[in-house]
């Protein structure tokens, strides 16, 4: 039998041990190596609760971000926004009552596309709506 610690292990010999699935037990005998799986779980739980935390709706889960960001840079969204309600340019993503589900804020975001002449695709406008909703309107 054998009776390996973690400190008796670099973190390549870790890495091959752990992806030899029946071979666990004999990595996860000493008692070191038990409080580095505590501690594993623990950071697995913690990112699956703020992986949920984070979740976008349903229409937004095809959505580029990556996408949304640099085509709200590219169309001067903000500046657009300032020049509308004046300030930082935020105060146009509460209006009251208007936009209260993804759906409609999808919707808004097509219509400065469609009113501004964007020539967005679908995809694009919900990947700006996705960005907006992450950063602003946080619909579950």
């Amino acid at each position: 039998m054998f009776e390996w610690t973690i400190s008796k292990l670099d973190w390549y010999s870790w890495l091959f041990l752990a992806a030899q699935g029946s071979r666990l037990e004999r990595f996860f005998y000493g008692e070191t190596a038990m409080k580095l799986v505590k501690v594993w779980a623990c950071l697995g739980v913690g990112l699956a609760f703020a992986s949920s935390a984070m979740a976008q709706p349903a229409i937004f889960k095809e959505a580029d971000i990556k996408l949304g960001e640099k085509l709200i840079a590219e169309n001067k969204c903000v500046a657009c926004h300032v020049s509308k309600v004046g300030g930082d340019g935020s105060a146009i993503y509460k209006p009251q009552g208007r936009i209260n589900t993804a759906g409609y804020l999808r919707g808004m975001v097509e219509q400065c596309n469609s009113q501004l002449n964007l020539g967005l695709f679908p995809e694009e406008v919900t990947s700006v709506a996705a960005v907006l909703n992450r950063d602003h309107y946080k619909f579950k």
